[in-house]
């Protein structure tokens, strides 16, 4: 595992943007950049983490050279092999400084400006976790995605409600724009042992279970036809998978 540093200092981060990237040369020149002057825009001290999951193209390289201002932190992890998204996004949140740890799918699927309400959310204290919904009343859907996928998302929100116990009320465990209060992820992620698809869910249920505030707001979300997600194919791992997360979660 190799990283790089632009910036380096030991002083906290207002905002960490954490973006796990697999195969996503296309596209993280593009992540990186958006999100280091979105921090700039708002007048924030901030650093921008990408962790490589051992790509086989060149998302490491492109994360690197992208041109960005000198005041935001830029670091790359490079995972020497595949080792799931959630293991990847747990690195580069438990390598974060920030006061307020964000995770974004790369793709620019939510542009960062919808989450200014979660930042406010969790500085007033109202939340420790804000959650970004593409099933918020008040989200608008530029671009939707399938309705197969769509029925099998909503398959797979009542399957976890029936086997994990999720609340009801949290309809979108699984966007990939999420906040967290800083020490509060750092913790979850230290913790959580899902490396694959469900570790979001994971996060969720542990936060719950440490009676931390969750809130979900609504987006602006254009549907990524290039997902690296095969929900059908996988649905038995799934199955599986959502019963580990629940004996996992009820260990003491």
């Amino acid at each position: 595992m190799a990283g790089v540093y632009e910036n380096q200092d030991n002083m906290s981060m207002d905002i960490s943007i954490v973006i796990p990237a697999f195969n996503e040369a296309d596209k993280i020149g593009f992540d990186v950049r958006a999100a280091s002057s979105f921090i700039l825009e708002q007048g924030w001290k901030g650093e921008v983490i990408v962790v490589d999951d051992g790509s086989r193209d060149l998302t490491a390289e492109i994360a690197r050279k992208v041109e960005i201002s000198k005041k935001i932190k830029r670091e790359v992890i490079r995972l020497d092999r595949n080792s799931g998204k959630g293991f990847a996004l747990k690195t580069g949140i438990l390598k974060s400084t920030g006061d307020i740890v964000w995770f974004a799918d790369s793709g620019l699927c939510t542009p960062f400006l919808y989450g200014l309400p979660g930042v406010e959310w969790i500085r007033s204290g109202k939340c420790d976790l804000a959650i970004g919904s593409r099933l918020h009343p008040e989200t608008v859907i530029l671009r939707n995605r399938p309705l197969k996928r769509r029925i099998l998302s909503r398959l797979f929100h009542l399957a976890a409600v029936l086997i994990t116990g999720l609340p009801y009320r949290i309809k979108d465990s699984q966007c990939g724009f999420k906040l967290y209060q800083g020490d509060i992820a750092r913790e979850l992620y230290g913790e959580c042992r899902s490396t694959g698809y469900l570790f979001e869910l994971e996060i969720i249920l542990r936060a719950l279970k440490k009676g931390y505030k969750l809130k979900e707001f609504p987006i602006k979300w254009s549907c990524d036809p290039d997902t690296r997600l095969r929900p059908l194919g996988e649905a038995i791992s799934i199955l599986k998978e959502l019963f580990l997360v629940r004996r996992t979660i009820k260990k003491p």
